[in-house]
């Protein structure tokens, strides 16, 4: 992994950030098709809020690595 300014931190910082947003979003549209008893459309919903966490920990592992190889113990 190439080693970043800080700069490129923060923009993967925002990405990780928008990605839970975009979870956030999925989640309240699964509670309002649960709701509304459309139970098929809201865990598709719920399936696609996992996959931004997951993108999510995706980017913010990236981070974690990079650090790791840049410290000291």
């Amino acid at each position: 992994m190439s080693e970043l300014g800080h700069n490129d931190a923060a923009t993967m910082y925002e990405k990780a950030a928008e990605e839970l947003a975009r979870a956030a979003e999925h989640l309240r549209t699964a509670a309002r098709h649960m709701r509304e008893r459309e139970v098929p459309r809201a865990c598709a919903h719920a399936f696609a809020a996992q996959g931004h966490v997951a993108n999510h920990q995706d980017q913010v592992t990236a981070a974690a690595k990079l650090h790791a190889a840049k410290s000291t113990p």
